[in-house]
């Protein structure tokens, strides 16, 4: 267990599990040393875990850690901790890297060049490797519902844009994840994600270019994913 491995001690380890049956809760119940506060039910899917979860939560800072993720090495959390200390910061961005099942690298995803500006035109920062002080979200509210894929992108809109918390990157490897996922899996999420895009745009009161949205993959080409 990547969290169990840690090397900072004053972790706060809460899992949220959709009431599952694939012996997620024994996994859970065989680890009561590491595993602070637990709850197993039925949600209303992925951004509603993270908001139980965020409810629980009493911990300075918050980061989430979805299934199949692990934390890159064991001191990440230390890294973050102590990041946040030196800074006085709300909030640090960070990279991932992508593998493959075989644990071949296929992609970094780096949040070096990554500003605000660039949620206008459809990049936000991995938000596996996003470290927020709790108080964000008793300020400016938690993940919404109405989202099916972009929920991330407007809390992130919401908070780095729309309120213009303190932040920095880190530089920090924070996640190692496969490749894949529920907002990178084809062209019918490619065209969902640009309409949630907007979206959360919209509802934070952000100008922006529905053609340049839409057109983001050419941004990759040029932006800032796969440089360190």
């Amino acid at each position: 267990m990547s969290v169990r491995n840690q090397s900072f001690e004053n972790v706060e380890y809460i899992i949220v599990d959709g009431n599952s049956n694939d012996g997620t809760l024994k996994i859970i119940q065989d680890h009561p040393d590491t595993i602070n506060t637990y709850v197993s039910e039925p949600d209303k899917g992925l951004y509603d875990a993270m908001n139980k979860g965020i409810s629980m939560a009493t911990g300075d800072l918050i980061g989430i850690l979805n299934a199949d993720d692990t934390f890159h090495h064991d001191t990440v959390l230390e890294e973050v901790a102590a990041f946040h200390h030196n800074n006085s910061i709300e909030a640090s961005v960070g990279n991932i890297i992508q593998h493959d099942k075989t644990g071949k690298v296929k992609r970094v995803y780096s949040a070096k060049n990554w500003n605000p500006e660039k949620l206008k035109v459809g990049f936000m920062p991995a938000h596996p490797a996003i470290f927020f002080k709790r108080e964000l979200f008793e300020k400016f509210g938690n993940y919404h519902l109405d989202f099916t894929i972009g929920a991330d992108y407007e809390l992130i809109t919401r908070f780095f844009l729309k309120n213009g918390i303190s932040w920095q990157y880190s530089g920090i490897t924070t996640t190692s994840m496969l490749v894949g996922g529920l907002s990178s899996s084809g062209i019918s999420s490619y065209k969902l994600i640009s309409t949630e895009i907007a979206k959360a745009l919209s509802r934070n009161g952000i100008k922006f270019s529905k053609l340049r949205i839409n057109n983001r993959w050419v941004w990759k080409l040029v932006g800032f994913i796969n440089k360190k």
